[in-house]
């Protein structure tokens, strides 16, 4: 059992596993991604197969989720403040995709048709406690 891996976090892009990977092997832990290639040599597939599955040793299981549990994956603004909700006050704010208008979904189905990454996406803020949509700056 001491080297049996298991999953403890599983992301769909590479650059997020790796951040956390580095943050990990700092502490000493020895990590192990899954699927990342796959991932990286085509996205689009990310879902389909549950994401890049973040391992470690099952002896450093607790700590490796101690560690991820202070690891913030909330928004910031461009001052590395945590945005906070103006109705709740919260500060579990995440970044969403979304199609809201109908540039974007026809950029959606030609990417889809033709296998390309979209050429236009909106992207929006909300708190994860209260569901308020936040307006981006940008």
């Amino acid at each position: 059992m001491n080297n049996t891996f298991v999953t403890i976090a599983r992301y769909t892009y590479s650059s997020e596993a790796q951040i956390i990977k580095g943050r990990l092997e700092a502490e000493g832990i020895r990590v192990f991604l899954k699927d990342n290639i796959t991932i990286d040599t085509d996205p689009l597939v990310s879902n389909a197969i549950g994401g890049i599955k973040l391992n470690v040793l099952a002896k450093d299981e607790s700590k490796a989720k101690d560690i991820l549990k202070t690891i913030s994956s909330y928004a910031l603004d461009d001052n590395g403040n945590a945005l906070i909700c103006p109705d709740c006050h919260s500060q579990s704010i995440s970044l969403y995709s979304t199609i809201n208008s109908f540039k974007t979904f026809f950029y959606f189905i030609i990417g889809i048709l033709f296998g390309t990454l979209p050429f236009s996406a909106r992207y929006e803020y909300q708190c994860d406690n209260c569901g308020n949509k936040l307006h981006s700056k940008h």
